[in-house]
């Protein structure tokens, strides 16, 4: 199974010749998460390879246009094409009205089974809040400082345990007693009873994190706490400081701050400003403070999540 982030688009408010606006595609097994469908975003996903119908999920962290406005589109081709299993949207809750305005931007043939998910998320709100379990995996999301009311997501596996096949062996469990151990917790071979915690280790679950236009917040470090990959906005350098301040956003130095105090392993950087044809002095800002791998977003390439961690 593969998991990773496709990164369709990766400019903030104004898209350029080599980004667009934003878009990023995470493949989670047999999930994939469409969140922040900016501009062109549809298009986007033809040259990545991203077939519309394998959108299960969209998520929108909030209703500034270069975050939304490829939401009309996505929408009518998975109608289009004829997707019939439902698809959850979630967003922040005040957004219902531009989710109604987007949905409904154009006429169209609408067969798709829309599933509206309002998020109520407050920047007081000490934990972020559970969106979805669907029991292999949790959809979180906290408020974030912005502008407007803006939410990031957390998709969080649960943890499960990984077999030591030298332990089995020694114990005597092979073939359909390795599957009742696991579901059963506990077995009996040739008298003696054999556990799941003697026989395995536990195997800590993937997080994947999405922070999009924020200032520096609790809710942004609680997202990022031990993320195996962070998705993290990196809008201004710190020679701009004092605009992201204003803007409701983060310099790439704060963004690698994030990264560290959170304990996250890789760091992908995006939601760049066009002021940077260049973003490699991001990144270095960014490893001054993080130092873990720090990866520039780049239009239509792929990112994967770091293989699990043991215990």
């Amino acid at each position: 199974m593969v998991r990773e982030i496709v990164v369709l688009g990766s400019a903030s408010q104004a898209p350029t010749r080599t980004r667009n606006h934003n878009g990023y595609f995470l493949r989670w097994d047999d999930e994939g998460v469409l969140f922040d469908p900016g501009e062109g975003t549809q298009r986007q996903m033809l040259f990545a390879g991203v077939a519309a119908s394998s959108v299960t999920r969209i998520c929108i962290t909030h209703f500034h246009g270069d975050h939304c406005l490829g939401l009309p589109g996505v929408l009518q081709r998975l109608s289009l094409d004829r997707v019939a299993r439902p698809v959850p949207v979630a967003f922040p809750a005040s957004g219902d009205v531009y989710i109604d305005r987007l949905r409904h931007a154009s006429s169209f043939y609408d067969r798709l089974d829309l599933r509206l998910q309002p998020v109520h998320a407050g920047l007081s709100d000490e934990e972020p809040v559970t969106v979805e379990d669907v029991g292999r995996w949790t959809l979180r999301a906290a408020a974030l400082r912005h502008s407007v009311e803006t939410v990031g997501w957390r998709m969080e596996e649960h943890n499960g345990r990984t077999m030591l096949p030298e332990r089995l062996a020694e114990a005597g469990v092979a073939g359909p007693d390795v599957g009742r151990l696991q579901l059963e917790g506990a077995i009996t071979v040739e008298g003696r009873r054999v556990t799941l915690d003697e026989m395995s280790v536990e195997r800590r679950g993937q997080v994947v994190a999405f922070v999009m236009d924020t200032g520096w917040c609790d809710g942004a470090l609680a997202l990022a706490e031990g993320a195996d990959l962070l998705v993290c906005e990196a809008t201004f350098a710190s020679a701009e400081a004092d605009l992201a301040a204003a803007y409701g956003h983060l310099t790439a130095a704060e963004a690698g701050r994030l990264a560290a105090e959170a304990g996250a392993r890789r760091l992908l950087l995006t939601h760049f400003s066009q002021r940077y044809p260049d973003v490699g002095p991001l990144v270095d800002e960014a490893a001054s403070s993080f130092s873990g791998e720090v990866v520039a977003a780049a239009d239509l390439a792929r990112v994967a999540v770091p293989p699990r961690r043991t215990g």
